[in-house]
């Protein structure tokens, strides 16, 4: 069983239906089998169990993202792969989480899970972008709050164009470099 005295942290940030969570738990389970301790940290599960009164404002959402840095960094330090499948939509906030990360010492890898706005209110696999647009949604990344791409993440997957299992391999290329250690 391959064991990491630290693990690392997989950042997935996008619009939201682009498809982060399906990529994270794809990579997750390939990263099982192979006998990886990994962690999916969502941002549905997160804001129904660990931080339940989140709000969408932006320094809510801030408060919320920082939360999960602390819980990533606890994880990681202690040899977990953590996959972070959040829509985090500013940049801003992006770096204060990736600085938490990183003065641990600890990988911190920014996967933006790129998805026209279009094709994500045609998948609206919750039926929130039709909410958001009918004015049933507040602060609703892509409608009524803005979503700042990165910049320069380290590596991009197009969920647009590209199937979930192309993706998740390129995530599990992209990593493998991180995951050997003799």
């Amino acid at each position: 069983m391959p064991s990491l005295d630290r693990g690392i942290v997989i950042w997935f940030t996008g619009l939201p239906g682009s498809g982060k969570t399906t990529i994270a738990n794809g990579v997750a389970n390939a990263l099982r089998t192979k006998g990886y301790k990994v962690e999916v940290l969502d941002g549905d599960w997160v804001r129904k169990t660990i931080n339940p009164d989140a709000g969408f404002t932006f320094e809510e959402r801030r408060r919320h993202l920082l939360r999960v840095a602390w819980i990533a960094r606890l994880l990681a330090r202690n040899g977990v792969i953590v996959l972070c499948s959040f829509v985090s939509p500013y940049r801003s906030v992006r770096e204060e989480v990736r600085k938490i990360i990183e003065e641990e010492g600890i990988k911190f890898i920014e996967v933006y899970v790129k998805c026209s706005l279009e094709e994500c209110i045609k998948r609206d696999p919750k039926g929130l972008y039709r909410k958001a647009l009918a004015g049933e949604i507040k602060n609703f990344t892509g409608i009524s709050d803005p979503y700042e791409e990165p910049l320069s993440p380290e590596l991009v997957v197009d969920t647009e164009h590209d199937s979930i299992n192309i993706n998740v391999r390129k995530v599990l290329e992209y990593i493998k470099s991180f995951l050997y250690q003799e």
